[in-house]
C-alpha cells in the first residue's frame, strides 16, 4: 500500500482542484452565454419570425402558455372582442401529453376558446418555442393534432375524412404516430363523458381543424395554401433549433423564453413587451435592479382583476381578493374568501354572508383545502340560497377554483341552478364534468394537481 505521502496523495490534492476550477469556468460560460441580454435579444428575433408567419397566413396568433407569450406583442394576440380587448389568446396545450408513451387528451385543458378564434378568424396560428435542442416541442408535434383530432370526431361525427390524425412526419415516427392514433377512440369517450353543449360548440366552428407546421427553417411560401374543407391550425415553433441543448450560439438561445422563473427575476411577458425597449437597452449587471423596479410599479399600478361568471350557473363566480376587496358597492351576495388570516375590508363589506377558508397559496394551500372544505355544507345550510357568491383567492387561478369546483359538485343541478341541499355519491367522472364548466368560463384559471386531489378527497369521501 502506498504511504500517505506518496504520489497518490499529491494526485488527490492537485487533480480534483483542476477538475473543479474547470467546471466553474464552463459554468461560468454558460451563465454568460444564458444571460438575461442573450436571451431578451433571442426573444426579439424570434418575435419577428412569429410575426412574418402572421403577416404571410393573415391569421391571429395564439401563444400556447406558458412559454408562447414571449413571442407575441399582447395587441396581436387572439382576437378582437368587445370594449378593444382581445379574446382568446392564450391556449394551454401541455407537452406532456405529447410525451412518448404518455399521449393523453386533457379533460382539464379543453381550450375551447381555441374553436372561437379559429372559426371567427377561419384558422389561427399557436404559438410555442422548445429549449432542448428539439426542432419542435411536444405540443406542437403531438398534443395539438391529439386534440384537433378529437375535436373533429367528436363535432363532426359523420365527416369520417376529418377524424385522421396529423403528425409532422419529420418528427414523429410511423410507428409513434400509429400507436397514437389506437388511443384516440378513448380520448373522444373521454370528451364525450363531460357532456358538453356539442350543439353550442358546434356552431363557432364551421368546418373540421387541419394542424400544419411552420419551423424556422420552413420557407414561407408566397401562396399559402388553402383547404377547402378544414381551417388552419398553423402550429410555429418561433424559435431555431440549436444542437446540443440549453447552449448560446452566438449569442443566440434556443427557446429563450421557456421557465423563466428560473431566469427572469420575476419578469414577465407582458411586463417585457411593456417595457421592452427600455430592458433591451440596459446593460446585464443593471437588468435584475431593473426587472425589480418594473415589478414593483406594476403592483402598485395594476388594476382591480375582473369576476368570471361560471357558465351555465347564473349565481357563481370567481375572482382574486382584490376583486371583492376593490368594489365599491358590493353586488354580492355571499363571498367565500381563501386567504391564511381574515380579511377586515371583505368582513365589512360582508361580514354576514361571509365565509373565510384558512388556505395559504400553493402546495401549503392545497393541503389546507382538505380540512377546510367541509366548512361550506354548514355555509349554505345557513345562507342559501344565493344569486351571487363569488368565490375568491390572492391569484383567482388555483385554491378558489378547487373551492368552486367543490361548490358545484354539491349545490349545483345538471343545467347549473342552485339547490338547496348537497348532493351525494360523487365519482370521479362526475367531477370532471363539473370542472369542465369552470374551464370552458374560465380557461386562465389553473388549478395546481394538489388542490383537484384535496377536492377529489373531500367530494368522494
Amino acid at each position: 500500500m502506498p504511504s500517505k505521502s506518496g504520489p497518490e496523495s499529491v494526485s488527490n490534492l492537485i487533480f480534483p482542484t483542476a477538475a473543479t476550477s474547470l467546471s466553474e469556468t464552463l459554468s461560468s460560460l454558460k451563465r454568460s452565454a444564458l444571460s438575461i441580454s442573450n436571451r431578451l435579444k433571442s426573444v426579439s428575433h424570434d418575435a419577428e419570425f412569429v410575426q412574418s408567419v402572421a403577416s404571410a397566413w393573415k391569421l391571429p396568433l395564439v401563444a400556447n402558455e406558458r412559454c408562447g407569450g414571449w413571442y407575441i406583442h399582447p395587441s396581436r394576440r387572439g382576437i378582437e372582442g368587445e370594449n378593444g380587448k382581445r379574446l382568446g389568446g392564450s391556449a394551454y396545450f401541455k407537452s406532456t401529453d405529447g410525451h412518448t408513451g404518455e399521449w393523453a387528451f386533457s379533460q382539464r385543458r379543453l381550450n375551447l376558446q381555441v374553436l372561437d378564434v379559429v372559426g371567427r378568424a377561419k384558422g389561427c396560428i399557436i404559438v410555442d418555442s422548445t429549449r432542448r435542442g428539439k426542432s419542435m416541442p411536444d405540443a406542437l408535434s403531438k398534443t395539438v393534432p391529439i386534440w384537433c383530432a378529437v375535436m373533429n370526431r367528436v363535432l363532426y361525427p359523420d365527416k369520417s375524412d376529418a377524424h385522421g390524425l396529423h403528425t409532422p412526419p419529420q418528427v414523429v415516427s410511423r410507428s409513434e404516430h400509429a400507436q397514437i392514433e389506437a388511443r384516440l377512440d378513448g380520448f373522444v369517450r373521454q370528451l364525450q363523458e363531460l357532456s358538453l353543449n356539442l350543439e353550442e360548440l358546434r356552431g363557432t366552428l364551421a368546418k373540421p381543424m387541419r394542424p400544419v407546421w411552420v419551423t424556422a427553417d420552413s420557407e414561407i411560401p408566397e401562396d399559402i395554401p388553402e383547404f377547402e374543407d378544414a381551417y388552419p391550425v398553423v402550429l410555429c415553433t418561433a424559435s431555431r433549433r440549436v444542437p446540443g441543448g440549453e447552449v448560446s450560439e452566438g449569442g443566440y438561445v434556443q427557446g429563450a423564453g421557456d421557465d423563466s422563473e428560473g431566469w427572469g427575476h420575476g419578469l414577465t411577458s407582458a411586463l417585457y413587451w411593456e417595457h421592452k425597449d427600455l430592458l433591451m437597452s440596459t446593460d446585464e449587471e443593471d437588468l435584475p435592479h431593473l426587472i425589480e423596479g418594473i415589478i414593483a410599479e406594476s403592483r402598485a399600478q395594476s388594476d382591480r382583476s375582473p369576476e368570471v361568471q361560471i357558465k351555465p350557473t347564473t349565481w357563481l363566480s370567481v375572482g382574486t381578493l382584490d376583486t371583492v376587496r376593490s368594489a365599491e358597492d358590493s353586488h354580492f351576495d355571499g363571498v367565500i374568501y381563501c386567504s391564511e388570516e381574515s380579511d377586515q375590508s371583505i368582513l365589512s363589506k360582508l361580514s354576514k354572508r361571509s365565509l373565510h377558508l384558512e388556505c395559504g397559496e400553493n402546495k401549503l394551500g392545497s393541503r389546507d383545502l382538505r380540512r377546510e372544505l367541509p366548512k361550506i355544507s354548514d355555509f349554505f345550510q345557513k345562507q342559501s340560497p344565493f344569486e351571487h357568491l363569488i368565490v375568491c383567492c390572492d391569484s383567482g387561478k388555483d385554491i378558489s377554483i378547487g373551492v368552486a369546483l367543490a361548490v358545484l359538485c354539491l349545490y349545483a343541478d345538471s343545467q347549473g341552478k342552485i339547490i338547496s341541499h348537497n348532493q351525494t355519491n360523487m365519482n370521479k367522472s362526475f367531477i370532471r364534468q363539473r370542472l369542465s364548466w369552470i374551464m370552458s368560463s374560465y380557461p386562465e384559471a389553473n388549478p395546481s394537481r394538489s388542490t383537484l386531489n384535496s377536492v377529489n378527497s373531500f367530494l368522494m369521501s
